[in-house]
């Protein structure tokens, strides 16, 4: 079946390119091939946790003048909500690798295809 629906794409795109009908309805400037490397992005970051829990911290601080004695109960707070979002993210990261279904990251892509390109000289 997929070389049945390769054979049709190509049949369309020779039909586009064919001056049978008159002038033809698509003129590459570029050849049709893919290229053999892929946009590096990096990956989104996840949203900033713990700021209520930060902005408590050193408001404590600026009205203790700095001292950690008195801001204990704020420090350990935070440090706990920082535990939390940590077990979180790498939750959430694992189950994002499980449910990525196949796609690489771009580097991976990007070496693939340096080691398998595309065939240039058929078109």
């Amino acid at each position: 079946m997929a070389s049945k629906s390769v054979t049709a794409l190509e049949e369309k795109v020779n039909q586009l390119l064919s001056r049978t009908n008159g002038k033809p309805v698509l003129k590459p400037n570029k050849p049709l091939v893919l290229k053999d490397e892929v946009a590096n992005r990096k990956m989104r970051r996840g949203e900033a946790t713990c700021i209520t829990e930060m902005s408590l911290l050193m408001a404590c601080w600026k009205k203790n003048e700095f001292n950690n004695t008195l801001c204990s109960s704020a420090i350990t707070t935070f440090y706990k909500c920082v535990e939390k979002a940590q077990i979180e993210a790498a939750k959430s990261k694992a189950a994002h690798q499980a449910s990525q279904g196949g796609r690489l990251v771009p580097k991976q892509a990007n070496t693939l295809l340096r080691r398998f390109p595309s065939i240039k000289n058929e078109y």
